[in-house]
């Protein structure tokens, strides 16, 4: 357990190291404003810290860096707070936009990027989490028939049908307002679809035709939004972070393989707050010279996905946590406006 004085020494031993990217000696710690410990004590605490396995330091430098340990005791104290900057958490506004989710994916993983000058990643919702929103049906030619599946996510799905013999335009109209009485609400990968759409009381031309529509309403759920979003490779892999990424080679695989990124985010989806993986501690070993921060965003009652940044070890954790907590807050805002419409 550290002591209050630990505690403090290691977060401005961070905080420097964070801002020089040199490592820190006990001079520069003492010499610090509000600090009233003597060089002296400062290095016996220093010394003390390594001990405990939170600091090192380079052979050839008497100053120490943060281990992972560190930065994780560092993170810690900023996840446990409660305070959260606008300076540091601004820059996204979901709810001037149009609701589709692909947009809305697609504006925070930019503007999380741009904030942090960062990788950012977010997962969709799985498409089977959306409702049947609305279904059109349309008489384009006189045997052609178009059904517009339109999901409460967004998504839409489209079926161009064609048959035999001219359809009637009254069956059409029909159809639509049955459709959408039997069907809206229902999951998109709801196994009673089908069942709904059959009713015993029709007659046998609407049994007909309604059954002749039923293929519009299969593979709904592959009709969602990608699963995956990501956004500032460039800025990651940049000359400003290359020295802080000492395993480039299998970074940039593990950015190639979006497979491994989207499993990444989605084994985090029972965590209730702002998670934090650093080092060793990501689950790839791939990732295990960088940090992730990320964050659940969803409904009061589930989760629908996550959204994060990555980048070395060496960075702003207090952006990042801030403005990883702040998106997700508004996505979770943004989904249950658009689940419920």
């Amino acid at each position: 357990m550290l002591s209050v004085r630990q505690q403090r020494i290691l977060r401005l031993v961070v905080d420097a190291f964070l801002t020089s990217g040199e490592p820190v000696s006990s001079k520069a710690i003492s010499t610090t404003s509000g600090v009233e410990w003597s060089s002296s004590t400062v290095r016996s605490e220093l010394a003390a810290l390594e001990r405990g396995g939170y600091l090192t330091h380079p052979h050839t430098s008497a100053g120490r860096l943060p281990t992972d340990a560190g930065y994780r005791f560092y993170a810690d104290l900023l996840l446990a707070a409660t305070h959260v900057s606008p300076k540091r958490a601004g820059g996204l506004e979901l709810r001037r936009m149009r609701r589709e989710v692909d947009e809305a994916m697609r504006e925070t993983t930019s503007t999380l990027s741009r904030i942090n000058d960062l990788l950012a990643l977010a997962t969709a919702p799985p498409p089977s989490s959306a409702r049947i929103h609305r279904v059109e049906v349309l008489r384009l030619a006189p045997r052609v028939v178009l059904v517009i599946v339109i999901a409460s996510s967004g998504a839409v799905s489209k079926r161009v049908l064609t048959f035999e013999g001219e359809v009637d335009p009254g069956l059409v109209e029909w159809a639509s307002s049955y459709l959408n009485e039997r069907v809206r609400g229902l999951g998109l990968g709801a196994r009673m679809i089908e069942d709904r759409i059959r009713d015993p009381e029709l007659s046998a031309a609407e049994a007909e035709f309604v059954d002749d529509l039923r293929p519009a309403f299969s593979r709904l759920e592959a009709s969602g939004p990608d699963a995956l979003y990501v956004d500032g490779a460039s800025r990651l892999l940049s000359e400003d972070h290359a020295a802080d990424l000492p395993h480039l080679d299998e970074l940039m695989g593990a950015l190639e393989r979006r497979a491994t990124l989207l499993g990444v985010l989605r084994s985090a989806i029972d965590e209730r707050s702002v998670f934090c993986w650093i080092g060793d501690e990501n689950p790839e070993p791939e990732l295990r010279g960088v940090s992730v921060i990320g964050a659940n965003y969803g409904l009061g009652y589930r989760n629908l996905g996550a959204v994060g940044v990555v980048g070395p070890l060496r960075m702003d954790y207090e952006t990042a946590i801030a403005s990883v907590r702040d998106a997700a807050g508004q996505l979770s805002r943004f989904f249950a406006t658009v689940y419920e419409r």
